[in-house]
């Protein structure tokens, strides 16, 4: 149990640096519930790239919403609000994008009463992990009617909204889907948020990005090479051996490894205070 404890020091001791660091940081600056989750759906769905910029950008598409972002979308309005998302710009999405996710969030609550209530619609709690509740997730969500922003039903094949829309099925890891999910099931424990009450932890799949993969690679979480929803559950079992009930817990503090302490995978100045040092399997 070496690596447990490890990664609960971690994870406590360097909690408020860490958080500095992570998207994450920004829903848990909003203090009503309703734009804490609105807020996370749009914070997971940019959560690729360098956590600086991801930051950044996320502070400049707030800043458009100061009515808060749980009202901008219950209230969003094709015709009026795109103009206010126009010039974002994200990596592969732009304010276009953002505009379809909003208003796919808006007919997600209309038609299941809340975002909990949409996804909850496609999860059976006895399934083993959340993969399947996933993939009917992705799937109901790409159906909702577009036509107020493409005036056509369906969302067009080559739309880079998709992108914000993975799926198991496919073979994605679904990073952003599963750690947004990590950040509404979980307690909060002043990193998660703890919002969503009715899907249990235990459920839940690591949101392997590259940086979990590499480090799970080095302290043998996995033996796989590929990042996919393969890699995925093969780390989640892993860590299941350290926490039955709740395996994405140590996902923090494992990821931040890479993205605030800056492990490369290779051997250098960075792996003589390195936590996980002694369990790490890195060749000069």
């Amino acid at each position: 149990m070496k690596l447990k404890t490890i990664l609960e020091e971690v994870g406590s001791s360097r909690k408020e640096l860490f958080l500095a660091n992570d998207p994450l940081a920004i829903p848990r600056c909003f203090s009503r519930r309703e734009d804490r989750e609105a807020a996370a759906f749009l914070c997971a769905a940019l959560a690729y790239g360098r956590a600086s910029i991801i930051c950044q950008n996320l502070e400049n598409l707030f800043a458009r919403m100061p009515e808060g972002p749980a009202a901008f979308i219950a209230g969003f309005d094709p015709k009026r609000d795109v103009e206010r998302l126009s010039g974002f710009k994200h990596r592969f999405n732009s304010g276009e994008d953002i505009a379809c996710l909003c208003w796919l969030l808006r007919r997600m609550q209309e038609e299941a009463g809340s975002l909990e209530g949409f996804f909850r619609a496609g999860d059976d709690p006895a399934s083993t992990d959340i993969g399947p509740a996933l993939t009917s997730f992705t799937e109901r969500a790409l159906a909702l009617d577009v036509s107020p922003l493409f005036g056509e039903k369906c969302l067009p094949p080559n739309s880079s909204v998709r992108y914000l829309f993975p799926s198991p099925a496919k073979g994605s890891a679904c990073k952003r889907l599963c750690m947004l999910l990590r950040w509404l099931c979980r307690d909060d424990d002043g990193v998660d948020l703890g919002l969503w009450a009715g899907v249990a932890t235990d459920r839940l799949v690591v949101p392997l990005d590259t940086h979990i993969a590499r480090i799970s690679r080095l302290i043998g979480l996995s033996k796989r090479k590929t990042p996919d929803w393969k890699m995925a559950m093969e780390v989640t079992e892993s860590l299941r051996q350290l926490n039955p009930h709740d395996p994405v817990k140590y996902d923090f503090a494992l990821s931040h490894l890479g993205i605030s302490e800056g492990c490369s995978g290779k051997r250098g100045a960075r792996c003589v205070p390195c936590p996980v040092a002694g369990l790490c399997t890195v060749v000069p």
